[in-house]
């Protein structure tokens, strides 16, 4: 009994999806609400913030569960790389009432600043919650941003592969949180300006659903009127099937299985199974 105790079930990994997503969006959607609402920060310290809390959420998760913290994550996982698919739909709800729950508490303890600074609780500070097509202020429309949508998670899924693909050259030390924090820094400096780098189904709508139960009667649609909510849940799960098939096809399926490198090659990463084979 004790024994079995040990190994995480699915409750095991739902909670742990769930923790790990509500501290990205603990520290992703705080950031917005400060510099938005309290105007402390800039568009530097909002892409830093996101990706320490993707560092932190996969740490949190990542020895249970994976540390998906993604639905567009856990589809490509599925398609590509064997994940269950009965699973698929729990770890995405998981993930969505993580964000959600995470939202509510950044709605709460920011209640005065965002009021004070949006007594109408407008499209001026809707996109501390949810994204929108040009940050609600560019003129880019809905096309615009789901095209947005599929490119950067794209990116987003060929390198989480990438970085995790134990037949590459994977980080080691338990660095690869770390580096997949600094991908996600590095999509918000680079790819945020069309629809603000939701690339996270859960990232979305959790916080969109929470914040229009607490006041803001529009955040299911853009500056323009549009039923928008649906665009950042569709296009990135597009958008990472396509990257990680792009990974597989152009990457992946030609590394070298182990003992198979040649010279000067760098070697994958030791798994504790290859210690315990090779000490007997």
């Amino acid at each position: 009994m004790a024994e079995r105790l040990k190994i995480p079930g699915i409750v095991a990994e739902l909670a742990a999806e769930f923790a790990g997503t509500m501290i990205l969006i603990l520290f992703g959607v705080g950031v917005v609400a400060q510099v938005v609402g309290g105007g402390i920060g800039d568009h530097d310290s909002i892409a830093w913030a996101w990706g320490l809390g993707v560092v932190l959420g996969v740490y949190v998760a990542g020895r249970i569960s994976g540390a998906h913290l993604n639905p567009a994550v856990t589809i490509a996982l599925a398609v590509f790389k064997g994940f269950s698919w009965r699973k698929v739909l729990p770890y995405s709800l998981a993930q969505f009432l993580g964000a959600f729950v995470a939202a509510l508490l950044v709605r709460w303890n920011y209640t005065e600043v965002l009021h004070a600074a949006d007594p109408g609780l407008t499209i001026k500070t809707q996109g501390v919650f949810s994204t929108l097509p040009g940050n609600g202020a560019l003129p880019v429309g809905e096309w615009g941003a789901f095209r947005d949508q599929i490119i950067g998670t794209a990116i987003l899924l060929f390198l989480i592969l990438a970085v995790t693909d134990v037949l590459g050259t994977p980080p080691q030390a338990n660095m690869a949180p770390f580096i997949v924090g600094l991908i996600v820094v590095g999509i918000g400096m680079a790819w945020g300006t069309n629809a603000g780098y939701a690339i996270n189904p859960a990232r979305d709508f959790g916080p969109r659903l929470a914040s229009f139960l607490t006041g803001y009667g529009g955040a299911m649609r853009d500056q323009t009127g549009y039923l928008y909510f649906w665009i950042p849940i569709v296009a990135p799960i597009i958008g990472g099937v396509i990257g990680a098939g792009l990974y597989q096809g152009l990457v992946g399926r030609f590394l070298p299985k182990a003992g198979e490198l040649e010279p000067g090659r760098l070697p994958e990463q030791e798994t504790k199974a290859s210690v315990e084979a090779r000490n007997g």
